[in-house]
Parts: C-alpha cells; sequence; structure tokens
C-alpha cells in the first residue's frame, strides 16, 4: 500500500472514528522504513483560544515514560553502576520483598515482582481531578516509601511468577537511577535521553512550559471539555511531556538498534534485552504477549510489535513500532476517550497492507457495539427495549413503573453477519444474538425477536 493511501484511510479513520468521544485534539507520526513520513495534527490543543495541535503540541505520554526510565536503567547497566539482578532493596531505604524473597530490579522492570497494583497513581490522578473518593497526595519518593511500608503483606506471588502491572515499581526505579547516578532523576534522563535524541520539546510534569506549544489537558464528561491541570508529583511512573515529533526520534534509536544519528544512546545487546518479553501477560487478544523493560511485546500479522500506551486521564498517548520493518507509529491526545491504541495500530496494519477493518478484532467489534444501539420492538410494538453502549459493554434496558431491565452484554464472538453476547445471571446462561443485514438488525433474547427500530 503507497504512503498516499496509508495516509488518507489513516486520516478518514481519526476523523470518523477518534473524534466520536469529543478529543480536544489529536496528534500523530508515521514511520516506514526508517523514515517519517508523516506528522499532523488534528483539532484543537487549546479549545477555548482555538489554537491548534501541530507535531510540535506537547501532551503528557503517561506510561510511556516507563521505557525512559528503564532505558536509564540500561544505561547505568551499561556503566556498570548496577545490574538487572541486584535485589531492589540494595539501593531502597526499605527491604522490598514478596513471599519472603527479595525483589530484584529486573523484577520492577517487568511488572513481575509479585505485588499486585496498589492504585497510588490512580488515587493521585483521581484526586486531582475530583472524581476520586481516597485522596492520596503522593508527591516526593518519601510519601511512596511511606506508602509502602506494608506492600510486602499484598503479595499474592513470589518475584518472577506473575505479571502485575506496577505503577510503584517504576517510581522506585526512577529514586534507583538518582541513587546510582548521583543526580536528580529528571536531570539523568534529560541530559542522557533527551538532549542526545534532540527531543528539544520533550519535558517534565511540573518544568516551564514558557515557549513550548503547550496542550490543555481536559477532562471530558458528559460531552463536556473541563480545563484540568497536569498530576504533579513523583515522575519515573508517568511524568514525562512530549509530542510526536520528539517521540518519532525516540522510536527512530530503538529500530536502529540504539543509535540516533551515528550518536549511541545504549547497545544494540540492551535494545534485545529491553524489547523481549521476559514475563507472559495473561491478558491478551494479541500473539504472545509479554512485558520486556518498559515495553509491552505483541505479535502483529506475524510481526514483532513493541508498544506502551500511557494515561494520566487529561491526557493519553501510544507508540509502538515494528522491529524488522522499522515501521512505527505515535499518537497523543490532551484527554481520555476513544483509545489511541485503536489508531496505532489501524496505522501499522495498513502499513504491513493489511486491511484493519477486516483483520483487527477490536476495529470490528467497536463498530459492531455502536451498530447495535437502539430501540428495539417486539411484534407489534408489544414490547419495546432499549440497547445502549458504556465503554465496551451494551446493556438491555426497559424502564418501567413497577418492573425494568437492566443486563449487561458481554460480547463473546462475531460471526459473519452476526454478534453472539453474554447475558451472566445466578441461575442460568443466556446467549443474546443479533443479526445484522444491511440497515436491519434482529435481536434474539430469550423467548423474543426484537428488531431494531431507530
Amino acid at each position: 500500500m503507497e504512503v498516499e493511501e496509508i495516509v488518507a484511510r489513516l486520516e478518514e479513520f481519526i476523523l470518523e472514528r477518534a473524534f466520536k468521544t469529543e478529543l480536544p485534539s489529536i496528534a500523530v507520526s508515521l514511520i516506514i522504513d526508517g523514515e517519517v513520513v508523516y506528522e499532523r495534527g488534528f483539532g484543537y490543543r487549546d479549545v477555548e483560544n482555538r489554537l491548534p495541535a501541530s507535531p510540535r503540541t506537547v501532551y503528557g505520554i503517561g506510561s510511556v515514560t516507563k521505557s525512559f526510565t528503564a532505558l536509564a536503567v540500561m544505561q547505568l547497566y551499561e556503566k556498570g553502576l548496577l545490574s538487572p539482578d541486584d535485589p531492589a532493596e540494595k539501593y531502597l531505604p526499605f527491604k522490598l520483598r514478596a513471599k519472603g524473597e527479595p525483589v530484584k530490579i529486573h523484577h520492577l522492570l517487568t511488572h513481575s515482582s509479585g505485588i499486585p497494583a496498589l492504585a497510588y497513581a490512580e488515587a493521585l490522578i483521581r484526586g486531582l481531578v475530583g472524581e476520586a473518593e481516597y485522596w492520596l497526595p503522593v508527591i516526593s519518593y518519601e510519601d511512596l516509601f511511606a506508602f509502602l511500608r506494608k506492600a510486602a503483606d499484598w503479595a499474592v506471588a513470589k518475584p518472577g511468577e506473575k505479571f502485575f502491572y506496577l505503577n510503584e515499581g517504576y517510581v522506585l526505579l526512577g529514586y534507583i537511577v538518582e541513587k546510582v547516578s548521583g543526580v536528580k532523576y529528571e536531570e539523568y534522563v534529560k541530559k542522557n535521553i533527551f538532549e542526545p535524541l534532540e527531543m528539544n520539546d520533550t519535558l517534565f510534569i511540573g518544568d516551564s512550559l514558557e515557549g513550548k506549544e503547550a496542550a490543555v489537558p481536559y477532562v471530558i464528561h458528559e460531552g463536556e471539555r473541563i480545563r484540568r491541570s497536569y498530576p504533579q508529583g513523583v515522575t519515573a511512573d508517568g511524568g514525562i511531556l512530549s509530542c510526536v515529533k520528539d517521540l518519532s526520534n525516540y522510536l527512530l534509536m530503538y529500530m536502529n538498534g540504539g543509535v540516533f544519528k551515528e550518536k549511541e544512546i545504549v547497545s544494540e545487546k540492551t535494545i534485545r534485552e529491553m524489547t523481549e518479553p521476559h514475563v507472559p501477560i495473561p491478558y491478551s487478544i494479541f500473539e504472545k504477549d509479554g512485558y520486556g523493560y518498559g515495553w509491552r511485546i505483541t505479535g502483529l500479522f506475524g510481526h514483532k510489535l513493541v508498544r506502551h500506551s500511557g494515561s494520566i486521564l487529561v491526557s493519553t498517548a501510544f507508540a509502538g513500532y515494528l522491529p524488522e520493518k522499522k515501521t512505527g507509529v505515535v499518537v497523543l491526545a490532551n484527554a481520555s476517550g476513544y483509545p489511541l491504541s485503536f489508531i496505532g495500530m489501524y496505522a501499522l496494519t495498513l502499513a504491513l497492507d493489511k486491511e484493519p477493518e477486516e483483520e483487527l478484532y477490536f476495529i470490528k467489534a467497536d463498530r459492531i457495539l455502536d451498530r447495535l444501539q437502539g430501540i428495539y420492538e417486539t411484534y407489534r410494538g408489544t414490547m419495546r427495549v432499549n440497547v445502549v453502549r458504556r465503554g465496551d459493554v451494551l446493556y438491555l434496558e426497559r424502564k418501567g413503573k413497577y418492573t425494568s431491565l437492566n443486563i449487561p452484554l458481554i460480547l463473546d464472538r462475531i460471526e459473519e453477519n452476526k454478534a453472539v453476547f453474554k447475558a451472566p445471571g445466578i441461575a442460568s446462561k443466556l446467549e443474546v444474538e443479533f443479526y445484522i443485514e444491511d440497515s436491519k438488525v434482529e435481536m434474539f433474547y430469550e423467548r423474543y425477536k426484537l428488531v431494531k427500530k431507530q
């Protein structure tokens, strides 16, 4: 598929699907065969002042930050200052253990410490936007150390046995970078990663945005865009602000085995180690899904895909690349809404000369969930129900004065002209079937046949 066709179809997809959740803006960069072939901003980085987004618009990249932290750790490893096999507690002011065994740096890098997510970041972010019932202002390493004091009691597996995504582990890695390098984590990353990669518009939450083309962070609630600020605190797990132009340089370094414009950031061996799956991820629809060092590694139509998503609620991100094809994509937005991974995977699928509408299950499912929403009636309108979508779940609803229905429908499988859902129940296992043909949609629920009217 020619670049022009890929770009045209990607833009059509973004305009048709991605803005359905009313995202203020999206910025995209596409790399094919080791060359940046497309960069563009869509929408407004500042809605109220009608300021457009561009490839230099700065957004929060959330957990894509983790790969930078992992890269910093591996640079220090190459200098002989630490090892992934070191117990993390060697560098921490407290013991970090799971089921009595020391958690190694390797386990923090791969989210395999044995400690399930402790949700500090969720409490911090949601608290700052006024959504959470639990306020946890962790803004320093010392705050986190106090929070983690009883984390060992929360462990459910020995280190290395199981994948549990752990934001707190990457904050500890940031502290280890400081301890070993002798400089603040942010300063280390700026000097050793941002500067050699010419990431001139990349910085951290809390830095001055003067002179930057900064996106306004928004919360979208019931169709309203509410201006907010970035969650300020510790940064090693999700505190970088960047743009698609800079992040293209970052991906190019990985594609070129650790080298950018003849400058070696890390060795090719280190890049391979970071982008190999060290621990399997149990929940995925992708081939051989696993976690490396700051990256998620999956298969895409037989090709290795290195990727990561990021969200700090008021800003979202996706970055991914196909090493053997030297092809990658970066997508950023200044709110949460449409999954940016869908846009990224759509672009990469087009670049592989595949049809995303036919071959990406989540794209088909997304379209079907939208298509099935509406009002359904039985024979001669004797009963009417409403099918509504909330996230990835449909709900079958009927509200009456004395009786009502509110049944979640979980998508089970997609067949030709047919979608089958599971309706959970204690005393039954019910399948709800939808048949789709041209403009006609029929639903079979229990003993009823219902036809979509609007």
